[in-house]
């Protein structure tokens, strides 16, 4: 039963956002597509600057580090987009809640879904889990999804490349 539909999978779809911007609307709206949202949205022609406004909005989340302000923060996007969860069915694959009105755009969705998925995502594993890489220079967002909650580097990658600078640090 999968009762969190807005948690994991909408802070990483912003995380995705934020780490590789895509170029254009249908960029954006193809990446929703991959992380598992459905609907089509109404076209506007500022659809992609709205949208990376958003995500601009969202990334002083994750660089927050007080939890007290992280979470005054996302209350504030919250309040900003609030509308009352409704049940719908509306790409007859089963009923599910949205935390938005019908037929809103783009951006406005992807606020919605992305400020509540990530309160959801925080609240359930932890303040902590959402910062930017450790590896240095790499700034790109981390979503800790581990069991551990010890996730620190955005790939294997990074996470190697951190190792070998300690060891030759140590050497």
């Amino acid at each position: 039963m999968h009762l969190n539909p807005y948690g994991e999978y909408a802070v990483l779809l912003a995380a995705s956002l934020a780490n590789d911007w895509p170029a254009d609307r249908a960029g954006i709206e193809q990446r929703t597509r991959e992380r598992g949202m459905t609907m089509t949205f109404p076209v506007a022609s500022d659809d992609h600057a709205r949208t990376r406004a958003v995500i601009d909005d969202w990334l002083r989340v994750v660089d927050e580090s007080d939890p007290d302000a992280r979470a005054a923060l996302l209350n504030a996007q919250m309040a900003a987009v609030t509308a009352y969860p409704r049940l719908t069915d509306h790409d007859g694959e089963g009923w599910h809640l949205h935390y938005r009105d019908s037929d809103e755009a783009l951006p406005r969705v992807l606020a919605a879904v992305i400020s509540v998925g990530t309160s959801l995502h925080l609240v359930t594993r932890g303040m902590n889990r959402l910062g930017r890489c450790a590896a240095e220079p790499c700034d790109h967002v981390v979503v800790d999804v581990t069991r551990n909650g010890r996730q620190r580097y955005c790939s294997v990658r990074c996470a190697n490349r951190a190792a070998v600078r300690r060891h030759r640090a140590r050497g």
